[in-house]
């Protein structure tokens, strides 16, 4: 009698509970299998191969670093030889530039070249004087107060015979006043020359 109640032609919906599941008709078994099946899935599918994704899109950025870093490296080795050459150009122009900039025992040697100038263009030097030194970071600046008087030419024939000298001297804050009772320029201006930063500096 009891084995009768189970039978799947007899089974009422409201008796269906896991203890008796083997006797369900075969669409409810299908339909809960179908939905097992289901959520295992989607668990699957959220607990792993969401994962999975996570991980191929990591490897995929940094696939795309390595290629950035390899296309610049095979650039840089193509280009080796022509970076050795610039090299050595600029420490060519470096040794070159650094030739110019005078040590402190030229600087008596550059006042001189200055006053020599500036009576080669006719000027009257008043007054050549040299300034506190100023410490920047490669290098060490030099200005050298310059008060001169002579006419246009005269200033202009000095000021190029500066800066044509062989070592570097810039020119700055120049001032040029009348004196009219000798009809000449009173001019003051400050030279600049430079000489490289050493350990003592």
């Amino acid at each position: 009698m009891a084995l009768e109640k189970f039978k799947a032609k007899h089974l009422e919906v409201s008796e269906f509970n896991f203890e008796n599941v083997g006797v369900w008709p075969l669409p409810y078994r299908g339909l809960v299998f179908a939905g097992v099946l289901t959520i295992a899935l989607t668990l699957g599918y959220f607990l792993h191969v969401t994962d999975l994704y996570d991980t191929l899109n990591s490897v995929e950025s940094k696939e795309k670093v390595l290629k950035d870093t390899f296309q610049e490296k095979a650039f840089e080795v193509a280009n080796l030889e022509a970076y050795r050459q610039q090299m050595a150009d600029l420490e060519e122009s470096f040794s070159v530039l650094l030739g110019q900039l005078p040590g402190d025992t030229e600087v008596p040697g550059l006042l001189e070249d200055i006053t020599e100038l500036g009576y080669g263009a006719s000027l009257e030097i008043k007054t050549i004087s040299l300034q506190p030194e100023k410490t920047e970071e490669f290098y060490v600046e030099l200005p050298i107060k310059i008060v001169a008087e002579g006419g246009y030419h005269d200033v202009a024939t000095f000021i190029s015979g500066v800066a044509g000298l062989p070592r570097i001297v810039t020119l700055h804050d120049y001032s040029l006043e009348m004196n009219e009772k000798q009809n000449r320029q009173v001019f003051e201006i400050e030279a600049k020359t430079y000489r490289y930063k050493g350990q003592d500096d």
